[in-house]
């Protein structure tokens, strides 16, 4: 029964890869900003668009729904772009988080003028990755590798402005502009994330990986490459578990990530108090 079952996850699992993939990479641009809630808020509001698509009779899987979805997180990227400013007086992370939590109350208020708007709500949030087909994993990967081709043509100023915002300003880059880019491209992903893997998937697929190349340190590209290398264990350390515990695979992955990342932060200050004993 169990072999059956792991048997039938190989698609959830290649899709929870390539999830690794973009969103790994993308979660070195967010801690380097210091804007680490912007992919939850970012995908709560891809979450409100497509409840209030549900809500006008959009099938919550067809074009329809992804359209007014993506529309809603290319207008939440827009308001993070213009809302940060050389001078900084107000936090850009606080402005994240309003439009995260208006975005939030705001989907529960649609879900409750719609039938069965709970349901949508949970999907939204945990996702159904089992539930992921072959042909939807295909243009997943293929969009995803389009965003990537992008984020590596555009990589010069993204970079830097994540990194060195003070000298992208003396540069002369248009940093709104190319702020703008980024994160509109990054909604792209988020967008097309939440539909298969939910809220809180999403999330921990962005931040976890990044995290746990911090603590090892390194250049750009080896923390890429732990981030990548990471995620990867851990969703096949999740799925594994899923399948034998009978536990729900994207609650199992999110634990999965939090559990890890607490082991390797443990036995990193472990080793270096050893190291400086």
């Amino acid at each position: 029964m169990t072999h059956d079952l792991l048997a039938l996850m190989w698609v959830p699992f290649l899709m929870c890869l390539v999830l690794t993939g973009i969103h790994a990479y993308l979660g070195l641009h967010v801690i380097a900003r210091e804007v680490v809630f912007v992919d939850i808020a970012l995908a709560q509001i891809a979450a409100l668009g497509a409840t209030a698509a549900f809500l006008w009779g959009y099938d919550s899987e067809g074009w329809g729904s992804y359209a007014v979805g993506l529309s809603f997180t290319i207008l939440g990227a827009s308001v993070f772009a213009l809302t940060r400013s050389r001078e900084r007086r107000v936090s850009q992370e606080a402005v994240i988080g309003v439009v995260y939590a208006v975005s939030a109350a705001a989907a529960v208020l649609v879900a409750d003028r719609t039938p069965h708007g709970a349901e949508h709500l949970r999907s939204m949030l945990v996702g159904s990755i089992l539930a992921v087909r072959g042909s939807e994993l295909i243009k997943v990967a293929c969009l995803y590798a389009v965003i990537g081709l992008f984020h590596w043509l555009c990589r010069r100023p993204f970079l830097l402005i994540s990194t060195e915002p003070e000298r992208a300003y003396r540069d002369g880059w248009q940093v709104r502009w190319w702020d703008f880019l980024f994160y509109a491209s990054f909604g792209v992903v988020v967008t097309s994330s939440v539909r298969v893997a939910g809220v809180l998937l999403v999330f921990s697929y962005l931040i976890v990986p990044t995290l746990a190349a911090n603590l090892l340190g390194g250049s750009v590209p080896r923390r890429l490459a732990i981030g990548w290398s990471f995620g990867t264990i851990v969703s096949v350390v999740a799925m594994i578990a899923s399948a034998i515990f009978d536990l729900p695979t994207g609650a199992t992955v999110v634990c999965a990530f939090g559990l890890i990342l607490l082991v390797l932060a443990v036995a990193t200050r472990m080793t270096k108090g050893a190291a400086t004993a």
